[in-house]
């Protein structure tokens, strides 16, 4: 079965690159068959990144298996563009953890460490209270109107690894779209 299809693959191929030396001149059908291999190296590329983002939402049990530190909040221990990796798992949240949590009302996730937990007795849920490492007060003022503490749905992961400075790229994009702009530009010139 595999060798037939490979063969169907291989047919399909000549046909294409037949019909196409039919319409172009020799010096073209190698332009072409650069470019066509550049786009196919492209769409395997793009393919690849999201199958591993999937995976990787699928091992770490977290919707953003990686994240990128944007402030100076979390400083000495993680700078501004350093990449956390992230784990979410089953296990009680306890004070000193490093997690990164989303806020009703705001769309980027945030990096701070757990100053405070507290277990209702009635239900079992867990209410957290955080802190930038760099911060002088706890982060209600940057929680919901009203929220004084976290719960669970709010946390996206804990930190369990990070590469310091990689995060970066997707810091200067951000801040500076003209270079996003130029990238697209070359990327689809070179296309």
């Amino acid at each position: 079965m595999d060798i037939f299809a490979f063969r169907l693959r291989g047919l399909s191929l000549a046909a294409l690159t037949l019909t196409v030396t039919l319409f172009i001149d020799e010096d073209q059908y190698d332009l072409w068959l650069c470019c066509f291999i550049i786009s196919t190296v492209d769409g395997m590329i793009v393919t690849s990144a999201l199958i591993i983002w999937k995976a990787l939402m699928c091992i770490t049990g977290s919707e953003s298996p990686v994240v990128v530190v944007l402030s100076g909040s979390m400083e000495p221990g993680f700078k501004r563009g350093d990449i956390l990796f992230l784990h979410m798992s089953k296990d009680p949240i306890r004070a000193g953890e490093i997690v990164v949590f989303n806020v009703d009302g705001r769309e980027i996730p945030i990096v701070h460490r757990v100053i405070k937990v507290h277990e209702r007795e009635d239900t079992g849920e867990v209410d957290v209270l955080t802190k930038g490492d760099n911060n002088y007060g706890d982060d209600r003022l940057l929680y919901a109107h009203g929220q004084l503490w976290l719960q669970r749905h709010h946390i996206m992961g804990r930190a369990v690894g990070f590469l310091p400075y990689v995060g970066w790229v997707t810091i200067i994009m951000t801040e500076k779209p003209i270079i996003k702009v130029c990238l697209l530009c070359q990327s689809i010139v070179f296309m």
